[in-house]
């Protein structure tokens, strides 16, 4: 493993931002780079974007081949969109200098199923070039895939298994508690859904990468949204929910064998949800229930998985990978 690596933070949003700002407290990691679109964001320095209070001596650049060529990098924290489609140009162009990524795209956490062509066309590019990709994440990535399959160590067999991911969403960032469609008429929340904008991307995503993990093949992955309507007045930091409107989203994700329900997964996050928390079941030899309460905080956990998967990424043989391909990622610092 090597002693220290030389990152550049890709996309310098909330979550970009959050995750340059633990990777600067790591002493194996050496931030050398940011790369944003954002005309307001171009030429500012890193530091002042996270809100450091000081400079950092990192100017942020649209310029990808400008820093590429006058720096070494090891590795790219890519933090932009959660469309697969919409990042594997950035992705196959970051490829092309042999810097391993890891990104939050959430669509590719688990792409083989969605967006085979897409997935085929990364890892190839990753492998000419000797580097390697991981979409990770809180959720995908974490509490409702990689978790349950590390768990399953310990049982003799596994007939099915559950997740569910109860958030109080006051506490996240605000693009956050609009893509669940707090504070929209369930009329609002309708079209937004029929839209394609308002939904927790990457159920399927993480039911696929269950099945693959346990060795069991599918025949159906379908999935359900409503909004959770609010009975009384709540409010963030942010939006302000009245009665009958949405405080939030209820997605839930069901893997198929036959007619039967193997994989359930149970998502729901909204302004005043009365308790928060992680858990997961399972139907097996020994049965397990293993909750976590008050829940993971996304943001935070986000951040951390993706610093702490770095070094793991590093170390992996090239190509598209996935969190069940890695050694257990850990907290090093």
């Amino acid at each position: 493993m090597k002693d220290r690596f030389r990152a550049v933070q890709f996309g310098c949003g909330p979550i970009g931002c959050a995750v340059a700002k633990l990777a600067l407290q790591r002493s194996n990691i050496e931030l050398v780079g940011a790369v944003d679109i954002d005309p307001n964001k171009i030429g500012r320095d890193l530091g002042e974007i996270m809100g450091a209070g000081k400079n950092l001596g990192i100017p942020i650049t649209k310029d990808i081949d400008g820093l590429f060529a006058k720096t070494k990098v090891d590795i790219v924290f890519h933090q932009t969109s959660s469309s697969l489609k919409k990042v594997a140009p950035e992705l196959i162009h970051l490829l092309g200098f042999g810097v391993n990524i890891v990104s939050t795209t959430e669509e590719l956490a688990f792409p083989f199923m969605t967006h085979p062509e897409l997935a085929a066309e990364i890892d190839k590019v990753a492998r000419a070039n000797r580097a390697t990709v991981l979409g990770t994440g809180v959720n995908p990535g974490f509490v409702m895939d990689s978790w349950i399959l590390f768990m399953t160590a310990v049982c003799q067999e596994v007939r099915k298994v559950k997740a569910v991911r109860v958030q109080d969403a006051r506490s996240r960032r605000l693009p956050f508690q609009k893509k669940i469609g707090a504070g929209c008429t369930p009329e609002q929340f309708q079209k937004l859904v029929e839209a394609g904008t308002l939904r927790h991307v990457g159920l399927t995503e993480s039911i696929a990468m269950i099945a693959d993990g346990l060795g069991w093949r599918l025949d159906e992955i379908a999935e359900s949204i409503e909004p959770i309507i609010a009975q009384e007045h709540v409010q963030s930091s942010y939006i302000t929910v009245n009665p009958g409107q949405a405080s939030g989203v209820r997605q839930v994700g069901k893997g198929l064998r036959g007619k039967e329900e193997v994989i359930t997964l149970e998502f729901e996050a909204s302004l005043g949800a009365p308790e928060s928390y992680d858990a997961v079941y399972i139907d097996g030899v020994p049965n397990m229930e293993v909750v976590i309460k008050g829940g993971t905080h996304g943001d935070i956990a986000t951040a951390a998985i993706v610093v702490n998967a770095a070094s793991r990424v590093i170390e992996a043989e090239p190509g598209l990978l996935t969190m069940k391909d890695l050694p257990i990622v850990i907290s090093r610092s």
